[in-house]
């Protein structure tokens, strides 16, 4: 069996925490790994901004008549916080012109598929504020603000649920009084857990038990195959099979064995160090950490690299910016201070030299994680 079904709710008393249920076991799960469907292209217009960075450059004079922005990240503010996270996937400048009210200003057309990421409220705050993020995915970095964005706020379909079976399953009680339940009452989420041959989880899925039909399974005897209308979201990419099938065979044990892998690969990888990312005991602090440089060619790539410095190989120590800041602050085994020895230092240095993270000083990439490890103590050898 490499999967395990289990139920968690809160804990019936204060401080006891969550607690699991095994609700079945099965030997697969048709449909886990789903590319994304884009969401359809649409036209907006960012209106009275006021832009940096990314966004500036687009707009410069002699520039291309498209010019491509990468993912914009539209953040809506009131006086304080955010309360919406929208993003703007592989977002194109398709023309500009001064703003009507203020030719300081300018009015900015773009190019672009629409996904909410997330809201606080489904209201808008009395006078929004649109502050923009632009760049590859995970490296955004700011490009200016904006007075509004005509366009985004409009109703759009659902998209349609890609669904999943799970194939031979052994379904405890909970999960049968589920399949005997009539269907459109379905009310429960259940984490799916993917194991290694040794038992260990290495992956955790969130699933919705709406159950499109339930039938004797074709791997026999009284197991079932439970289709399920919709196997839930942020499910890996199909490049990420055989990188699961690696990590199946036992957690990584020897270094680089991600750097054969593209971005998208490194990104998967990455993935799959976050879970059993806590319960590390104790911090370590001091000591030399040896950092391998020779295969930081992209971001993610970069920050396998981190990881296996710090916590060893397919250990997790964060997968962008701020999830490496995070772990720098302590809790995930190794906290500053200590001194990390990067060798071939100039691998990353070059191939991230157009990644600008820091638009006002100019900063890289690179440039910027050195600066973070040292604001935290950190003592950085470049080798």
């Amino acid at each position: 069996m490499k999967y395990l079904l289990v139920h968690e709710s809160e804990g019936a008393a204060e401080g006891q925490g969550d607690r699991q249920e095994l609700w079945g076991r099965c030997a697969g799960a048709e449909g886990m790994f789903v590319d994304e469907v884009p969401p359809p292209r649409e036209v907006l217009t960012l209106r009275g901004c006021a832009p940096e960075g990314p966004l500036r450059d687009a707009l410069a004079p002699g520039g291309k008549p498209t010019a491509s922005l990468g993912d914009v990240c539209v953040e809506v503010w009131d006086e304080e916080r955010p309360w919406q996270w929208w993003s703007l996937l592989d977002c194109v400048v398709l023309t500009s012109r001064p703003n009507r009210d203020d030719p300081a200003l300018v009015d900015v057309v773009v190019g672009a598929g629409v996904d909410e990421e997330h809201a606080w409220s489904d209201t808008l705050p009395a006078a929004p504020r649109f502050k923009l993020f632009a760049g590859p995915a995970r490296t955004l970095g700011p490009a200016g603000h904006c007075l509004a964005v005509d366009g985004l706020f409009v109703e759009r379909d659902d998209p349609a649920p890609t669904p999943m079976t799970l194939v031979g399953c052994e379904p405890a009680e909970p999960l049968l009084a589920v399949l005997r339940r009539p269907r459109g009452r379905e009310r429960d989420w259940v984490g799916l857990w993917a194991l290694d041959r040794t038992g260990r989880v290495m992956h955790r899925h969130h699933v919705y038990l709406g159950v499109e039909s339930a039938r004797p399974s074709v791997l026999g005897g009284t197991l079932l195959d439970i289709e399920l209308t919709d196997g839930g979201d942020d499910r890996p990419p199909r490049s990420a099979r055989p990188i699961w099938e690696t990590w199946y065979e036992g957690a990584p044990a020897t270094r680089n064995q991600w750097a054969p892998l593209d971005a998208e690969g490194r990104s998967a990888w990455l993935d799959l160090t976050a879970t059993g990312m806590s319960g590390q005991g104790p911090d370590r602090r001091g000591g030399v950490h040896h950092l391998d440089g020779r295969h930081a060619t992209d971001v993610p790539g970069l920050h396998c690299a981190l990881a296996e410095a710090l916590a060893g190989p397919g250990g997790y120590y964060g997968r962008e910016w701020n999830a490496f800041k995070d772990c720098l602050h302590g809790g995930f085994g190794v906290a500053a201070p200590f001194t990390l020895t990067w060798y071939d230092a100039d691998v990353a240095r070059h191939a991230l030299a157009d990644d600008i993270w820091d638009t006002e000083q100019g900063l890289t990439y690179f440039e910027e994680i050195v600066r973070l490890l040292e604001s935290h103590g950190v003592t950085v050898v470049l080798r």
